[in-house]
């Protein structure tokens, strides 16, 4: 499968040593843009510190996003919703790292494969890109909905991504709500022995935005989606049910009793580990005490993390919790871990810029069916900690998975 670089609906990705959109900077440091206005040079908008997926989708759609970086003040809402198909929002986005050294030494890991951390900011990205694309009524008098990142519900890595080879992520609007998008990227890499398009999937991930109106703050409806072809009617019905299976799910939660079985497991748990803190040399030798796997990152978030909205990214939030819970399991199993999946991220409280965020993670438990090869599950929790305040809350939930092999 070759990737065609020169379709428009492509957006090719370089390196943000050499930014190719900025070619027509003037004397005074500002770009022109439509109609001879001037407007702020791309590379002064927030999130060009990110990645250079950033750059490219914003240039894209600079003047869409211009919108949201000076809003209309007092301007109506949107007055009649549209209907839009998930062709009108797909979006996708070219690394040519077969071709382009810089932006190659950029994504490459020690073992010559891509950053999943890095990925992870931009499937973010793209995944904005693409909700931003289908909430836009192309009315300027209008003011913009606030889009966040509500939770991915899934990413599974289906192969390794080599960095040697070029990347091609296509995304677009799955299924619609009342106010929530459900967007589902692809992150294809093919060579010639996998030609074939459903072979050269790489990795899944499906991310749930949610609108806000931008002055009150509260749910705002969000257009119509139109499935058109079969494959788009299949991920519409796909993606309804597990919006149902999340509603019932979390009431499900809120009434959620213990079955005698896990009661037994838990209790059996708890007894092995008051042996390691009450008789440390009768414990078992084969296990471990949870806080002994316990890894910490702190940080003041920055005004180069924030997003479009002036809050810090959501992928920048993944991209730290990603590299932590990495850490986390290469200490514990003493050998190189390989990403599987990450279940389901939940962004509970916003991050602001200046935000002291301590990032916190541990081996929740290990799965032995294959003895040489063991599956390490990881939670990492992200603390929003106000000190002046004395407060903290979790802002940021996600349970990694991971396998340890030789």
């Amino acid at each position: 499968m070759e990737f065609n670089c020169s379709s428009p609906r492509t957006i090719p990705v370089v390196s943000t040593f050499a930014n190719p959109f900025d070619n027509n900077y003037d004397d005074t440091n500002s770009l022109t843009g439509v109609n001879g206005q001037t407007r702020k040079p791309i590379a002064l908008w927030p999130g060009m510190y990110h990645s250079p997926v950033t750059i490219a989708l914003w240039e894209t759609r600079s003047k869409t996003f211009e919108r949201f970086l000076d809003p209309p003040k007092d301007a109506p809402p949107q007055s009649e919703l549209l209907t839009k198909t998930p062709k009108q929002s797909r979006t996708s986005i070219l690394y040519g790292f077969s071709a382009d050294h810089i932006l190659r030494e950029q994504y490459r890991d020690p073992w010559n494969e891509v950053r999943i951390g890095k990925l992870l900011e931009d499937l973010d990205a793209l995944a904005g890109t693409i909700s931003v694309k289908h909430c836009c009524d192309d009315d300027n008098t209008t003011r913009p909905l606030l889009l966040v990142t509500a939770s991915v519900d899934k990413i599974v890595l289906k192969k390794p991504i080599s960095v040697d080879i070029d990347l091609k992520i296509v995304g677009s609007a799955i299924w619609v709500g009342r106010s929530s998008i459900d967007i589902q990227l692809e992150v294809l890499q093919s060579t010639k022995e996998t030609s074939d398009t459903s072979d050269s999937v790489a990795l899944i991930a499906n991310f749930i935005f949610v609108a806000r109106d931008s002055k009150t703050g509260k749910a705002a409806p969000v257009n119509r989606l139109s499935p058109e072809t079969e494959q788009e009617k299949l991920l519409f019905e796909e993606a309804e049910a597990r919006s149902m299976l999340r509603k019932k799910k979390k009431k499900v939660e809120e009434k959620k009793e213990f079955e005698n079985g896990e009661v037994n497991r838990l209790e059996a748990l708890l007894a092995e580990g008051r042996i390691f803190c009450d008789m440390p040399a009768l414990a078992d030798r084969d296990s471990i005490l949870l806080r002994d796997t316990h890894l910490e990152n702190s940080l003041i978030c920055q005004p180069q993390q924030r997003n479009i909205h002036g809050r810090i990214f959501g992928g920048f939030l993944m991209h730290r919790a990603f590299e932590l819970a990495f850490s986390t399991a290469y200490a514990f199993a003493g050998l190189v871990p390989y990403f599987l999946e990450v279940d389901h991220v939940d962004f509970l409280k916003p991050v602001d810029v200046g935000d002291f965020l301590r990032i916190k993670s541990c081996v929740l438990y290990t799965e032995h069916e294959d003895s040489e090869k063991p599956l390490i599950n990881i939670e990492v929790v992200a603390h929003v900690t106000r000190p002046e305040l004395r407060s903290s809350e979790v802002g940021v939930h996600i349970p990694f998975r991971v396998i340890a092999s030789p």
